[in-house]
């Protein structure tokens, strides 16, 4: 069954909806295998795509917003810095599971510095950790009680992410909200999701059937697909602010460059 996972734009003036080391291979992550799940989903992972189906995931991602009220959409939005992640709760076994999906990721995408930290004031991401029940009186925490009825009747979330920039188009702070208590693949499912996302890829697509940006998609696992994407995303060449066109210009020499990293973080052969 489908997991409800929605991404809330935030807008900078307005609040607007919407380490594997160089030489170094890295296998597929193994951490969360002994989940039925997730092992069905890595036995069968498509792996192999075509410059073509890369780059349409590409553009149909980092441009646009699943859902928003305000603001342009159509720039590259991603952090310009170190992302240090937070996480809030009292749940220690997925305080550790999410400090572990933090490092696949840190480890799967080669321009991205990302890792946990222990005190809020030193985090640009910070997760929060509920229960269910607990999850729409949250958002309202964040949004407030009308934004918080919005949300739930547009998008009836069972876990949201949002962010704000700035002017530059920079990402500058990201929440993230979790539940703990609707079983292991729905935990991990929505963290890989909502993290992802939180780094600027928000745009869901029904389109592209490999990415977990996709609502008809679950994944459990940083898949081979969406590795190209976060990697194209944060290729230093790919800067905040392009528009599709600049990207375009770019994107040639970009994937050539993350072909060869992908395939060896994964052990490819092609």
């Amino acid at each position: 069954m489908r997991t409800p996972r929605r991404f809330l734009y935030l807008q900078t003036l307005a609040a607007a909806l919407s380490a594997a080391a160089l030489g170094e291979t890295f296998v597929p992550c193994t951490a969360f295998a002994d989940i039925p799940a997730i092992a069905q989903r890595q036995r069968t992972e498509k792996k192999i795509f075509t410059d073509s189906e890369i780059t349409e995931g590409f553009l149909k991602t980092a441009f646009g917003a699943e859902y928003h009220l305000a603001g342009r959409v159509d720039r590259i939005r991603k952090y310009d810095g170190p992302v240090r992640v937070f996480a809030d709760g009292t749940r220690a076994d997925r305080k550790t599971q999410l400090a572990k999906i933090v490092a696949d990721i840190a480890a799967r995408v080669q321009h991205l510095d990302i890792a946990m930290v222990g005190d809020s004031d030193d985090a640009n991401v910070q997760v929060k950790l509920v229960r269910d029940r607990d999850l729409q009186r949250t958002i309202a925490t964040f949004y407030g009680s009308e934004r918080a009825k919005e949300i739930r009747s547009s998008l009836d979330p069972q876990c949201l992410s949002g962010f704000r920039k700035n002017e530059k188009f920079e990402i500058e702070h990201s929440d993230v909200i979790l539940t703990v208590d609707n079983g292991d693949f729905v935990f991990f499912d929505c963290a890989y999701e909502e993290l992802l996302q939180s780094l600027g890829p928000i745009n869901d697509t029904a389109s592209v059937p490999w990415t977990m940006f996709n609502d008809n998609v679950s994944m459990g696992y940083f898949d081979v697909y969406d590795q190209y994407l976060l990697n194209l995303l944060y290729d230093p060449r790919i800067k905040p602010g392009m528009t599709v066109q600049e990207v375009k210009a770019l994107l040639p020499d970009v994937l050539a460059d993350v072909r060869a990293w992908v395939r060896k973080v994964n052990n490819l052969s092609q």
